[in-house]
């Protein structure tokens, strides 16, 4: 079954080798299950196909345990691109959703997004050690923060440096929660966290004390955007 889906995708969309050399893996962040589909006309593709992490899923990659499409990791992904883009955050803009049921119980999942033009992972971008750089990350994550968005996986490979614009990408298990006018929420404080460690582990070719300085600029600009 689809979800929301485009009229120029059908259920072979979602398979790799459908697309053949037009399908290629995406070799930052992807995980061996996502890839990057080159389309002859408009704006390409992204295909990713959710999987298990961890040691679940060295034994049950793909599968989920299904309870009704609502509730599938695909659909509220997508429904929740859907809500982001409408108050106009910058993430990708959603395609559709695949739901395939081997067995009545369970279910495989993937979505497709298009793919961000010009766009590379924040480790890889030419301006990771500017300063303006580290400022309008920090503001962009408070204007998702300031919408209620906790996202799930902050980390450097899903904020997307395109030019001099900042997206977020990889929704998955994405919520939005209720925002305080009075006191920073919690998970707001976690999300930072999250970040930071990342920017230790993927950042790291930066001096210990380069680091330290950009993210203050971070901290700084995301507090500037507090609303």
């Amino acid at each position: 079954m689809r979800a929301q889906a485009c009229p120029s995708v059908t259920p072979e969309s979602f398979a790799p080798a459908s697309w053949g050399d037009q399908a290629v893996a995406v070799s930052e962040g992807g995980r061996g299950s996502a890839w990057f589909i080159h389309r002859d006309f408009g704006t390409d593709w992204v295909l990713r196909h959710y999987r298990r992490g961890g040691l679940v899923g060295r034994l049950i990659a793909r599968r989920y345990m299904f309870s009704g499409l609502e509730r599938t990791r695909a659909f509220r992904e997508l429904r929740l691109l859907h809500i982001l883009k409408a108050e106009g955050l910058p993430v990708p803009t959603p395609l559709a959703a695949y739901i395939y049921q081997p067995v009545p119980m369970a279910y495989e999942a993937a979505i497709l997004i298009e793919r961000i033009p010009d766009a590379v992972p924040w480790p890889s971008a030419e301006s990771r050690s500017e300063c303006h750089l580290w400022q309008k990350i920090g503001r962009t994550i408070r204007q998702f923060h300031n919408a209620g968005l906790y996202h799930a996986d902050l980390n450097c490979d899903n904020v997307m440096v395109a030019g001099d614009d900042i997206y977020l990408i990889d929704f998955d298990k994405c919520q939005i929660r209720p925002v305080s006018s009075q006191v920073m929420p919690r998970w707001m404080t976690s999300n930072l966290k999250r970040l930071r460690r990342s920017v230790d582990k993927r950042l790291a070719l930066l001096a210990a004390a380069e680091r330290n300085e950009l993210w203050q600029h971070l901290e700084l600009a995301y507090l500037s955007e507090s609303g």
